[in-house]
C-alpha cells in the first residue's frame, strides 16, 4: 500500500491528546465528530478510518469500496458492522485494555457517594446548612454506610471486575462473582439469584450480549436487599431503566450508581434522571487522560501492525 489515507471520524474526546504518531503513518484527516450521514462522504477515499462513537454500517461500507481497515478507539465494537465488513475482507480493531483502573475507581467513587455522600454534605456545607443556629457541631440526615464486612456481588469477571474486587478487599468487603447468565456452573461462582439475594451491592462489569441485555429488570431487581446498591459501569442497556427507577421510588433498593445508560445523552423522559437516590455521571469512567492516552496508543498501534501485516486486536476474524 503506498501512503496510507486515513481518516479520523470522531478524534473529539482525544483533542488534549497528540495525533502525530498517527499522522506519521500516513496522510491523516481528523474531525472532531461526524453523524451516520457524514461517514460516507468525510471516509471517501480512505484506506484506514478509525472511529469512537460514529457508525460504520453495512451500507456504508458498499460506498467505501478504498477502504482497507476499520480501528475502533473504544473496547466495545458494535458501532461498526462487523460482520459486513470481514464479508469485505476488512478487519475490525479494538482496544480491549485500556482503562481497567480508571473504570474500577469510578465504580467506587459512585459507591462511596451512595453510601458516604461526600459531595452532598460538601454542597449542604457551602449553602449554610452548618452553620451557628443550624446545627450542632456536626449533622447528617441519613444513616452512612461502612462498607467493611459488606458483600460485593460482581456479574462479570473479566480485568475491570477483578480490579474492583481488589478495591473492595482493601474496604474489608467479602466479593463473590456471579455466574454467566445461561452459563454452565463455574467454579468458584454462584448462581446469579444466589448472588443478588445475598449481597449488599451489585456491581455490573459484563458485556452487553442477548444473555445481559435488560439482566437488571424488575424479576432480578426483587432478589435484591431493600438496603443494597447497584452500581452499573458497564453498559446502559443492562437494565430495564423504568424497572430500576420503579425499584428506586418505591425503596425496594437503596440507591444506584449509574455512568451508562441506554440511551447516551438521555432524553429528557428517562425516568431514571429523576428517580430516588440514583446518581448519574455522563459516561466519564474511561475518560481518566492516562486512560484515553494508553487508548490512543494502543489504537496507533493496532493501525502500524496492519500496515506491517500482523494484524492484532481484531474483532471480526475471518472463520
Amino acid at each position: 500500500m503506498s501512503t496510507p489515507r486515513i481518516v479520523v471520524l470522531d478524534g473529539e474526546k482525544f483533542g488534549d491528546l497528540s495525533w502525530e504518531p498517527l499522522r506519521a503513518l500516513g496522510t491523516l484527516t481528523l474531525f472532531e465528530r461526524s453523524t451516520a450521514a457524514d461517514v460516507p462522504a468525510r471516509a471517501a477515499g480512505a484506506d484506514i478510518i478509525l472511529t469512537n462513537k460514529s457508525p460504520v454500517s453495512a451500507a456504508t461500507l458498499e460506498a467505501l469500496p478504498q477502504l482497507r481497515y476499520i480501528g475502533v478507539l473504544a473496547t466495545g465494537h458494535n458501532v461498526v458492522d462487523s460482520a459486513a465488513a470481514r464479508s469485505r475482507g476488512i478487519p475490525v480493531t479494538n482496544v480491549p485494555e485500556y482503562g481497567t483502573l480508571a473504570v474500577a475507581q469510578h465504580a467506587f467513587a459512585l459507591l462511596l457517594e451512595l453510601t458516604q455522600q461526600v459531595g452532598s454534605y460538601a454542597a449542604g456545607v457551602k449553602s449554610g446548612r452548618w452553620a451557628p443556629g443550624k446545627a450542632d457541631w456536626c449533622y447528617w440526615d441519613k444513616p452512612l454506610v461502612e462498607l467493611a464486612g459488606l458483600q460485593l456481588g460482581l456479574i462479570g469477571s473479566g480485568r475491570i471486575g477483578q480490579a474492583v474486587a481488589k478495591i473492595a478487599e482493601a474496604f474489608g468487603m467479602r466479593v463473590v462473582y456471579a455466574q454467566r447468565p445461561n452459563g454452565p456452573a463455574s467454579a468458584g461462582k454462584m448462581p446469579l439469584e444466589q448472588v443478588m439475594r445475598t449481597s449488599d451491592v451489585i456491581s455490573l462489569h459484563c458485556p452487553l450480549t442477548p444473555d445481559t441485555k435488560e439482566l437488571i429488570r424488575a424479576e432480578t431487581l426483587a432478589w435484591m436487599k431493600p438496603s443494597a446498591f447497584l452500581v452499573n459501569t458497564s453498559r446502559g442497556a443492562l437494565i430495564r431503566d423504568q424497572d430500576l427507577a420503579d425499584a428506586l421510588n418505591q425503596g425496594r433498593i437503596a440507591g444506584a450508581g449509574l455512568d451508562v445508560l441506554t440511551s447516551e445523552p438521555p432524553p429528557v423522559d428517562n425516568p431514571l434522571l429523576k428517580a430516588e437516590n440514583c446518581i448519574i455521571t455522563p459516561h466519564l469512567a474511561w475518560a481518566a487522560t492516562p486512560a484515553r492516552a494508553r487508548l490512543l496508543e494502543v489504537a496507533v498501534a493496532n493501525v502500524k501492525s496492519f500496515l506491517d501485516g500482523a494484524t492484532r486486536n481484531v474483532v471480526n476474524p475471518a472463520p
